[in-house]
């Protein structure tokens, strides 16, 4: 993977894990860097899954695979969010 992947990867990633967070519905009380983080593994998840689902690999805009993402980095940040809040996380 050449640096300009890996920075497109990231930038996918922070967009995914943005999308993510709004996708769950209430107030998520974990701060923005972890929805990012979450994101970037939510991107590369997805692509993994929709490479074995055989949908990765389309003429033009991959959205089945932007929906593996979105989905994953919502799981995620959902996830994030009731853990967080039973050990009392917080915003900082």
């Amino acid at each position: 993977m050449t640096v300009t992947g890996i920075i497109t990867a990231l930038i996918v990633g922070l967009i995914i894990g943005a999308l993510g967070r709004l996708v769950v519905p209430g107030k998520q009380n974990i701060p923005i860097w972890l929805t990012m983080v979450i994101g970037v593994v939510a991107a590369l998840l997805g692509t993994v899954l929709a490479r074995a689902f055989g949908v990765a690999d389309t003429n033009g805009f991959d959205w089945t695979e932007l929906l593996f993402q979105i989905v994953l980095a919502a799981i995620g940040v959902a996830l994030v969010a009731g853990i967080g809040s039973r050990r009392g996380f917080s915003r900082r």
